[in-house]
């Protein structure tokens, strides 16, 4: 077992692991408590009184966070004609068509972070569903990821847009930022992102939607926010 650092267990002692804390209390928490030699991710989970096993509950989107994520994203662009001009000049790190999806069908490396795919090449993307689909990468027009616009989606997931969906136990992870953020920024990134759950909640859902939320940095421990607080801070922002 890892010996833990004496950094580590003074900053656990900071916090009640059984306490519910506000949101820009939990913000501050997991800073403080964020000493790994590289920059960590700070990461939010919603748990939601969903079914995640029936379509009609099912918990999909994305939300553009005010000040990023800080994290550099490689956009693919699946688009033809006019509209490779349109992705290479809003930004996209890879453009093809056809051709770019029978590479990858052939095994061609997987260097990107999001898909975005122009309505008529769908057909072709389609077909990789078993290569895109497992690592999350699969465009989905209900993500904006397939879209006429395709510069715009490009600008915008480059700019700090993210998607994101339940897995099958009903939880939504959601990255907002980095521990070099300021505790302002982060506050209103999960701000945008709690809003954005809220709305999203599916009219099958039944009961109490947000059940638990959780902020950590990539090493550090779940600090718990109280859900209620959560309603307060996006009332706030409103």
């Amino acid at each position: 077992m890892a010996k833990k650092s004496k950094n580590s267990v003074a900053a656990k002692r900071q916090y009640d692991k059984s306490a519910l804390y506000g949101p820009e209390d939990a913000v501050g928490l997991v800073r403080s408590m964020a000493f790994a030699k590289f920059d960590e991710s700070i990461d939010v989970v919603f748990t939601l009184g969903i079914d995640a096993r029936k379509a009609d509950q099912l918990v999909r989107g994305t939300v553009s966070l005010p000040h990023g994520t800080g994290k550099e994203v490689r956009v693919v662009a699946f688009v033809g004609g006019e509209k490779l001009a349109e992705a290479e000049e809003a930004g996209a790190d890879i453009v093809g068509g056809k051709e770019l999806a029978e590479e990858i069908a052939a095994g061609r490396e997987l260097d990107f972070d999001i898909a975005i795919a122009a309505p008529d090449m769908m057909p072709h993307v389609g077909k990789l569903g078993s290569i895109l689909g497992p690592r999350g990468l699969m465009p989905n027009p209900k993500s904006g990821t397939v879209t006429p616009d395709v510069g715009k989606a490009i600008s915008e997931f480059k700019a700090g847009r993210v998607e994101y969906r339940n897995d099958r136990y009903g939880n939504v992870h959601v990255p907002i930022g980095k521990v070099s953020f300021e505790s302002e920024q982060l506050t209103a990134n999960f701000g945008a992102v709690a809003d954005e759950i809220i709305r999203a909640r599916p009219a099958a859902a039944k009961g109490r939607f947000v059940r638990k939320v959780t902020l950590s940095s990539t090493m550090g421990p779940g600090v718990n926010i109280d859900p209620s607080k959560v309603e307060d801070l996006v009332k706030s922002l409103q």
